[in-house]
């Protein structure tokens, strides 16, 4: 069976355009089978970036595990002061994301690559955003949530969205065991969008 967290999805291509309203401003979004919420937004990606976007975040920014860009690009869309990196291992959405960037015109600010979470990532970032791949797994999730320290500047951010019902909690207990902290943002229908700060090491 093909799942969104494939390299190299199976199944068909069907490629579709989605149609995107937040805070006023209209996006379209090319999808395609074998990528994750292939026909629509999905509503965690909708409330993360309801959190997100007034953030406005700056500096260089990695969304990991991208599928085809929406977080990234709709931050890169609102900022023009951001560099956005789209990190995903699936072959077919880092195509999309390409498409996508094209025909937002942000090719100037924004990359991606293909990447099995962090093995061709450089960085550090002054963020790190992700909607965690649930269905990957533990081992894959918390990778994404241990190794981002070391992709992070000093003071950068790891920004999360998880679900209560899928490990809320229990993920943010693990974050601040490795971050020595972790701040629930907002709670949105079920959804918990949380921040991790890289604290400045201390130099004795």
């Amino acid at each position: 069976m093909a799942h969104y967290f494939d390299s190299n999805p199976s199944t068909a291509s069907n490629i579709r355009k989605i149609d995107f309203e937040i805070y006023d401003k209209h996006l379209t979004f090319y999808s395609d089978n074998g990528v994750f919420s292939k026909n629509s937004i999905d509503e965690g990606t909708r409330a993360f970036l309801k959190v997100l976007i007034p953030l406005q975040l700056n500096g260089n920014i990695l969304d990991l595990g991208c599928g085809y860009g929406v977080i990234g690009l709709t931050l890169a869309a609102f900022n023009p002061d951001i560099n956005v990196t789209l990190a995903d291992i699936n072959t077919r959405a880092i195509t999309l994301c390409n498409i996508n960037i094209k025909s937002m015109n942000l090719s100037q600010r924004v990359a991606c690559l293909q990447s099995d979470i962090y093995s061709n990532i450089e960085g550090p970032y002054d963020s790190i955003v992700v909607n965690p791949p649930i269905r990957a797994g533990k081992k894959v999730t918390y990778r994404i949530y241990s190794e981002a320290l070391q992709h992070l500047h000093d003071g950068g951010s790891l920004y999360i969205v998880i679900r209560k019902n899928q490990g809320a909690i229990s993920a943010s207990n693990y974050i601040r065991e490795l971050f020595n902290n972790c701040t629930l943002l907002k709670k949105d229908k079920g959804y918990y969008i949380y921040q991790a700060i890289k604290m400045t090491e201390k130099i004795n």
